[in-house]
């Protein structure tokens, strides 16, 4: 019997798994996940922000959250920055062969 093609939904969610995942393992791998939690974060957010970013990040829980948005904040690189930092460094006469 021939597989069912995945719909757009469960593409979704799949994709966000395995993002949170690496996402995840990597915040373990430069120490910032472990056994211990030993902080407790505590604040007023409203509930539709939180129910959005947990259908958002396919997380069921609270800490869940709370560590995936963490690491992801953690980790972010700054390319964006570094890049826009590189403007008007190649000279204007460089032929690029477009």
């Amino acid at each position: 019997m021939p597989a069912h093609p995945a719909s757009a939904t469960e593409t979704d969610e799949r994709v966000a798994r395995t993002r949170n995942r690496l996402v995840l393992e990597q915040a373990r791998a430069v120490g910032l996940l472990g056994a211990a939690k030993n902080t407790r974060l505590s604040g007023r957010v409203p509930s539709e922000l939180i129910e959005a970013a947990k259908r958002r990040a396919h997380v069921t829980s609270d800490t869940e959250l709370l560590e995936l948005a963490l690491s992801r904040l953690a980790l972010e690189d700054d390319f964006g920055t570094r890049l826009l930092g590189r403007k008007g460094s190649i000279p204007a006469d460089l032929d690029l062969g477009i």
